[in-house]
């Protein structure tokens, strides 16, 4: 039996890249999964449909991780679907980069808004509908612990915030036996950041091991800490980064 055979999960933005890797792979786990999209329901509908052919139940709601009522009504709905979320997957962000001299207010705000409030906001609405024993994962990144170029301040501050973020909620929900984790990336082939690209270079400098990761590799990891082998693991920011940090 697959380790997550009657579970839900929600997975924001997951119309493509790492998200939709994980919706993938949690659906292929035995999970009935929701992905959040906000402007691509043809690819968002291309990963329910994969889901589908392989023998899984998916859902895309349309929800930009901006709008905070939209996150919340993407949870609601999710939980009316599959009358409850076992897992939560806070995928969603923006990589927003820039010197902090000139950098603008509503870039900032939105950072905030999406890679921060956004997850704030899905928790808190999950809590409701969530039984004990349930599962929080924030894709999170390697820069909230080095930050080795310029430009990367805000990006770093809200990947931080939410490293922070995981521990204080891992001592809230223990009670409930419900585990908080935040994985934290390095570089990660996809077509917002792929392995061929103006970065590339730079990043395979940085790097132990001289590539980039792959989609399915923090996929992985994810149905791992959403699985039953993983409930003594809380409170915790995991790195999956070819040794960035190290």
């Amino acid at each position: 039996m697959a380790t997550l055979t009657g579970k839900s999960a929600i997975v924001t933005g997951a119309s493509r890249g790492i998200g939709a890797a994980i919706a993938k792979r949690l659906a292929k786990e035995g999970a009935a999964v929701a992905i959040t999209y906000s402007a691509s329901p043809d690819r968002a509908q291309e990963v329910v449909e994969g889901i589908a052919q392989e023998g899984g139940k998916a859902i895309a709601i349309k929800a930009d991780a901006a709008d905070q009522a939209a996150v919340r009504a993407a949870v609601q709905q999710a939980a009316k679907e599959f009358g409850k979320i076992d897992i939560l997957v806070n995928n969603a962000g923006v990589l927003a980069l820039g010197m902090i001299a000139d950098y603008p207010a509503d870039d900032f705000e939105r950072a905030l808004s999406v890679n921060v409030r956004s997850v704030f906001t899905a928790i808190q609405e999950a809590l409701r509908h969530m039984p004990d024993g349930g599962r929080i994962i924030t894709i999170g990144s390697v820069n909230s612990e080095r930050m080795p170029f310029q430009g990367g301040s805000i990006y770093a501050l809200t990947k931080g915030a939410v490293a922070s973020f995981t521990k204080g909620l891992a001592r809230d929900l223990g009670e409930r036996k419900i585990t908080v984790n935040n994985i934290q990336p390095g570089p990660v082939d996809t077509e917002a950041n792929p392995a061929s690209g103006p970065f590339a270079e730079t990043m395979m400098g940085l790097l132990a091991m001289k590539r980039y990761a792959h989609a399915d590799e923090i996929a992985a990891m994810t149905a791992y800490l959403a699985g039953p082998e993983a409930g003594y693991i809380t409170g915790a920011s995991l790195l999956i980064d070819g040794g960035f940090a190290a």
